[in-house]
């Protein structure tokens, strides 16, 4: 027998060298049309078995696997898959010798792609078995079946919140997305992994449901439907199990002894149980009387003197009934007398100041100038509209709810700012049945009273604003519209998959009010803008509670009640139904981005060695950001830097924070990781629209006031943004207030003229010269394309007054940066040199 020169001698078959020879143990590896051995004579007469059989696999990603088979005594061993010999070039061969029985063993292995596996999927599953030859005889092996692994995003059951009392069964579904392999499912409690195990009050069924057996109050909290495969791990949107005790009553107390009212009375608690986590309240009476027998009740006597109180009591009563009569009649002559309407020209031109520009044809002596009321110098119309005669006191509605009107069936139009009270108009709105579910927030709720002359609303830096334009309301109408934006705390939007919020979401009402025309709603979003990449839908909120899609952006239609358009960074909203809305996007692939503000903070005055600098992640909205303000001028802090603006793709990456080249000497970081970590699915489809992280550094000395870092926010395999810190931590001890730049402090609520920057009875000259089509096209179309609104051409051709709704469109957009000469100068362009200020006959068209 030859020298043993190694365990095993290895042969790859390649089409260059087709023949290798190499003696070992008395076998031959060939690189011929088929890898044999020479076996001894001794093992002619043995069938080949196998030592180990190719297995079930799966493809995950791009990593390809690898199949094994190992047979004894073999000559040759080759793969087949689905039905096909696999080239020799791919096989790898192995052969060794069994050092128990001297039997040769040889090893063959191939290599599986995905690309193998795409060629026939959904025709077949792929297989793959090896076939091992002996002098003998073959030997087939069990087939090896080889899949792609996935797990898809959405579930096709998420768990949903419960409100149960103590004691009661609780059942929480959850059907994990598909995937293969068959995705495991854990829950969680706040994060915290469920183990049934340990805690027998929980129990997980076949179906992966979560069965809470006897509700405590410890069981309350969010609970997370978590699916993991090979893959990738996928987590549920969070249902909150709310564990109440309603209140019972204790036993009643005895009887109190008889009183000179001759009542006695006896009374309970309800503290057996007490009420807890928004429990019920026990129901009935707490406190009982009862008459006094005439055994138990001290007499007394009614004398002459109670006589004579009873009957001045009743004088008085009388003549106050008199006087009341007298009034109502003489308030009701009066009020026939009165005229409601407003004949006040001065209101529809409030604000207008001619502009110096000529007109094309100045030898057009047909031109109409309109000259201003140069006698008007207030700004505020301060007069009473009261109802036409034969309308009733009360606001007509055909659906929904609406505020009562202001006492007296009068009102006051205010041609400027609104100085009411917003807590008393808070308060008064929260007691009607649709609006108690509001939040009571009076720093982000602005309301008004408007007529058909329009107004404004706008919650200061915030980005949001109602536009109703003249006419938008009813003439004979008066409404109290109020519009305010809602903290995550006051309610959920329910996201499922790669769903995630764009905007803030706001109210406006009330409800089932009725309106001529559309109004326009202004918000920001924190979407890349390319509308290729989401699929945008706008949502509301029915009076049930629940959401509805109601518009997907880019496939409007102008008979539906909505219309938007998306901006570089704001949604303009047309519609006809107030209520509470907001844009959900759903990302189409993974180069969809959301906008993030990256923002730095740090404490203002600092007196111990260790310093705090915190890093919030939010979206690129200017609620958000003003929220995040108020929050830290609480908290005592200061900006330390300009914010940076982020693209968050949705590639299931995290991000990622770090801070770096600080000078060794003076300072360190208490951080014991390399970097900080916020999960991808926290920002994407997380319920805060803000995050942050905590850096707490060390100075090795008080003295050390001088801070130089880098601190690096980026998205694993994404974009990244860089902070280049320099600054001195015991100077510019300023608070937020004095670093918040972007601080709005235009009026919330603007009624009237004061609301736009067109006056009215130019608006209304410039909208019948536009309307009516011009065969030269210079009409409201002509507008629509200088203004970049071609987009929207069919929408605004749906309507009575395309032209209208365009001034509408421009008054939204540059309220607080319009310039009306730029507006004149594309009137110009049109040929409608009126600009404000002429009025071109219907004979030039």
């Amino acid at each position: 027998m030859p020298l043993l020169l190694g365990p095993f001698v290895r042969c790859r078959f390649s089409a260059t060298l087709r023949v290798l020879w190499l003696v070992f143990a008395g076998f031959t590896c060939t690189g011929s049309e088929h890898a044999t051995a020479t076996l001894p004579a001794a093992f002619n007469d043995l069938l080949p078995h196998f030592l180990v059989e190719p297995e079930d696999n799966f493809i995950v990603k791009n990593k390809p696997v690898t199949l094994t088979c190992r047979s004894t005594p073999a000559t040759q061993i080759y793969f087949k898959c689905n039905g096909e010999w696999v080239h020799q070039d791919d096989h790898l061969i192995e052969r060794t010798i069994d050092p128990a029985t001297a039997l040769p063993i040889m090893q063959v292995t191939i290599d599986i792609t995905r690309q193998q596996v795409e060629k026939i999927f959904g025709l077949d599953e792929y297989w793959c078995q090896c076939v091992a030859w002996s002098t003998t005889g073959t030997q087939k092996s069990q087939k090896a079946y080889i899949r792609i692994a996935y797990l898809r995003k959405n579930f096709e059951e998420e768990p949903q919140g419960k409100e149960v009392t103590l004691d009661q069964e609780v059942l929480l579904r959850c059907h994990p997305p598909e995937g293969v392999p068959q995705a495991e499912v854990e829950w969680q409690r706040n994060e915290d992994v469920i183990n049934p195990g340990s805690d027998l009050n929980f129990f997980m069924t076949t179906d992966h449901s979560l069965v809470i057996k006897k509700a405590r109050l410890g069981d309350t909290g969010n609970y997370t439907c978590v699916a993991k495969n090979i893959v990738a791990r996928r987590k549920s949107n969070s249902a909150t199990v709310l564990v109440y005790v309603d209140g019972g009553w204790s036993e009643w107390s005895k009887w109190s002894a008889c009183g000179a009212d001759c009542s006695m009375w006896r009374s309970r608690e309800c503290s057996q149980p007490s009420p807890g986590t928004r429990g019920k309240d026990c129901q009935g009476l707490d406190l009982q009387s009862l008459n006094c027998t005439s055994e138990q009740c001290p007499q007394t006597v009614s004398g002459a003197e109670d006589v004579a109180l009873y009957v001045g009591m009743v004088a008085v009563a009388l003549c106050l009934t008199l006087l009341l009569i007298v009034v109502v009649l003489v308030y009701r002559r009066k009020k026939e007398d009165l005229d409601s309407d407003v004949a006040d020209s001065s209101i529809l031109t409030t604000g207008f100041q001619p502009m110096g520009i000529k007109p094309s044809k100045p030898e057009n002596s047909h031109l109409l100038t309109i000259q201003p009321d140069l006698t008007t110098t207030t700004t505020s119309y301060q007069g009473t509209l009261r109802s036409r005669p034969h309308t009733t006191g009360k606001f007509s509605m055909t659906n929904g709810p609406l505020l009562d009107p202001l006492p007296n069936g009068s009102h006051t139009l205010h041609n400027g700012k609104l100085n009411s009270d917003p807590a008393e108009f808070v308060s008064r709105l929260s007691t009607q049945t649709y609006f108690k579910t509001l939040p009571r927030d009076v720093a982000n709720t602005s309301y008004g009273t408007f007529n058909f002359l329009g107004g404004r609303l706008t919650i200061p830096s915030t980005g949001i604003s109602l536009l109703i334009p003249p006419e938008a309301i009813p003439r004979g109408k008066i409404y109290e519209i109020y519009l305010t934006v809602q903290r995550k705390e006051d309610l959920r939007l329910p996201l499922a998959g790669c769903q995630t919020l764009l905007s803030p979401v706001v109210s406006c009402g009330p409800p089932g009010v009725v309106l001529s025309r559309p109004v326009i709603l202004s918000m920001d979003h924190c979407s890349d803008a390319c509308l290729d990449n989401w699929a945008v839908r706008l949502k509301k909120q029915n009076y049930e509670g629940t959401w509805e899609d109601v518009l997907l952006m880019g496939e409007e239609l102008v008979s539906e009640p909505y219309y938007c358009q998306l901006e570089a960074e704001t949604c303009r909203l047309f519609t006809e139904h107030l209520g509470t809305l907001a844009l959900v996007g759903e990302s189409l692939h993974m180069g969809a981005a959301k906008r993030l503000r990256l923002v730095l903070f740090s404490d203002a005055y600092c007196s111990t060695l260790e310093y705090n600098i915190r890093v919030y992640c939010m979206d690129d909205t200017q609620d958000v950001f003003k929220e995040v303000m108020q929050m830290e001028r609480q908290l005592g802090g200061r900006l330390i830097d300009e914010p940076h603006i982020l693209l968050f793709k949705d590639s299931y990456h995290n991000l990622r924070l770090s801070i770096h080249d600080m000078p060794q000497a003076h300072w360190r970081s208490k951080l014991l990781a390399g970097y900080q970590e916020i999960p991808f699915y926290h920002i994407w489809n997380g319920s805060q629209r803000y995050l942050h992280c905590t850096f707490t550094l060390e100075r090795l000395s008080l003295s050390t006031c001088e801070l130089t870092c880098q601190l690096c926010v980026w998205q694993v395999e994404g974009e990244g943004q860089s902070f280049s810190l320099d600054f001195n931590i015991a100077k510019d001890t300023r608070a937020v207030d004095a670093e918040f730049l972007l601080m709005d402090i235009s009026a919330s609520a603007l009624a009237g003229p004061s609301a736009f920057q067109i006056p009215y009875l130019i608006r209304q000259k410039i909208c019948s010269s536009l309307d009516a089509p011009c065969p030269n096209g210079a009409d409201w179309r002509m507008l629509a394309q200088r203004l970049k609104l071609e987009r929207h051409m069919s929408f605004f051709a749906s309507k009575a007054s395309p032209t209208s709704l365009i001034l509408d469109l421009w008054e939204a957009q540059h309220f607080h940066s319009g310039n009306i000469n730029q507006l004149a100068t594309v009137m110009a362009d049109i040929g409608k040199q009126e600009a404000m200020i002429f009025l071109v006959s219907d004979g030039e068209c």
